[in-house]
C-alpha cells in the first residue's frame, strides 16, 4: 500500500464504543453525567482548599493540584467524545488528534508524579513529624509541582513531535474513543521504531520510578505503624494516608489494566481505558472527602467563604 505523506492527513476517525444509533443517547447521557460529576467534584475540592486557610498545607496543596490535573485529564477526551456522539460524527482533525495526545500525556504524567509527591508528603508527616514543616516548606512544594509539570510537558512534547514526522496510510480509523498513542502508531506507514522505543522506555520509567517511590514511602509508613503498641494508635496513623492509598490503588490498577490489555481496541481494552480516564478522576473527590472532616467542613462553608473555622490546622483529620 502506498503511504501518503503526513501533510495529506486531514482527519482521523474514532470508532468509539458503539456503532448502533440506538445506544448513542444512552452513552451520551452516561458519559455527560460522569464528566459533570468529575468536573464539579474536583472543582469543589479546589474551591474548598483555596477558601479555607486551615487547608493551606502541603497535603491539600498537592490535592488541589491533583484535582486540577484530573479535570484537565478528563477534559482532553470526554468533550470531543460527547460532541461526536451528539453529532453522529466520528471524525477528529489531524491537528486535534495530535493536540489530544499531547495534553492526555501531559496530565496523565502529572497525575503519576503528584501521587508520588503526595506519598512522600505522607511519609514525612508520619515518619518525621517534628521536621515536617521544615522539610515540606512552601518552596519545596512549589518546586516539586513545577518539576513534575516540566517533565510531563517535555515528554509529551517530544512524543508529539515524533508523531508529526510520521506518514500515514489510507486507513485513518482509530478503533478507540480517543486518539490513543499506540493505536495511532499502528496506522503509520513510516518507521515508528524511535516512537516505540521512546514510548516503552519513558512509560517504564514514569511507571516504575514513581511507583517505586510510592512503595518505599508506604513500606516505611507500614514499618512505623507496626511498631505502634496500641490498636487505636495504629488506626489513627493509618487513617491519615488511607485516602491516598485508595487513590493510588485505583489509579495504578486501572492504568495497568489499560497497558496490559492485549488489544486496546477491544471492548475490554476500552472499558479499562474508560476506568482510567473517567472513573478514577470522578471517584477521587469522593475518596478524599467522604471521611475527611476538614474537607467536609470547608465544603459546608463554601457559600460563605469568609466564615472562620474554629478548628486549628492538622495534618489530616481524616478520613
Amino acid at each position: 500500500m502506498e503511504p501518503r505523506n503526513q501533510t495529506s492527513v486531514s482527519e482521523f476517525l474514532l470508532l468509539g464504543f458503539s456503532q448502533d444509533s440506538e445506544h448513542q443517547p444512552i452513552l451520551f447521557g452516561l458519559f455527560l453525567s460522569m464528566y459533570l460529576v468529575t468536573v464539579l467534584g474536583n472543582l469543589l475540592i479546589i474551591l474548598a482548599v483555596s477558601s479555607d486557610s486551615h487547608l493551606h498545607t502541603p497535603m491539600y496543596f498537592f490535592l488541589s493540584n491533583l484535582s486540577f490535573a484530573d479535570i484537565c485529564f478528563t477534559s482532553t477526551t470526554v468533550p470531543k467524545m460527547l460532541v461526536n456522539i451528539q453529532t453522529q460524527s466520528k471524525s477528529i482533525t489531524y491537528a486535534g488528534c495530535i493536540a489530544q495526545m499531547y495534553f492526555f500525556m501531559v496530565f496523565g504524567c502529572m497525575d503519576t508524579f503528584l501521587l508520588t509527591v503526595m506519598a512522600y508528603d505522607r511519609f514525612v508527616a508520619i515518619c518525621h513529624p517534628l521536621h515536617y514543616t521544615v522539610i515540606m516548606n512552601p518552596w519545596l512544594c512549589g518546586l516539586l509541582v513545577l518539576v513534575s509539570l516540566f517533565i510531563s510537558l517535555s515528554y509529551s512534547l517530544i512524543q508529539s513531535l515524533l508523531m508529526l514526522r510520521l506518514s500515514f496510510c489510507t486507513n485513518w480509523v482509530i478503533p478507540h474513543f480517543y486518539c490513543e498513542l499506540t493505536q495511532a502508531l499502528m496506522l503509520a506507514c513510516s518507521d515508528t521504531l524511535v516512537n516505540h522505543i521512546l514510548q516503552y522506555i519513558v512509560t517504564g520509567l514514569l511507571g516504575i520510578v514513581p511507583f517505586s517511590g510510592i512503595l518505599f514511602s508506604y513500606s516505611r509508613i507500614a514499618s512505623l505503624i507496626l511498631r505502634i503498641p496500641s490498636a487505636n494508635g495504629k488506626y489513627k496513623t493509618f487513617s491519615t494516608c488511607a485516602s491516598h492509598l485508595s487513590v493510588v490503588s485505583l489509579f495504578y490498577g486501572t492504568g495497568l489494566g489499560v497497558y496490559l490489555s492485549s488489544d486496546a481496541s477491544s471492548w475490554r481494552g476500552m472499558i479499562a481505558s474508560l476506568m482510567y480516564t473517567m472513573v478514577t478522576p470522578m471517584l477521587n473527590p469522593f475518596i478524599y472527602s467522604l471521611r475527611n472532616r476538614d474537607i467536609k467542613r470547608a465544603l459546608q462553608k463554601l457559600p460563605c467563604c469568609a466564615g472562620e473555622f474554629t478548628q486549628g490546622p492538622t495534618q489530616e483529620h481524616t478520613q
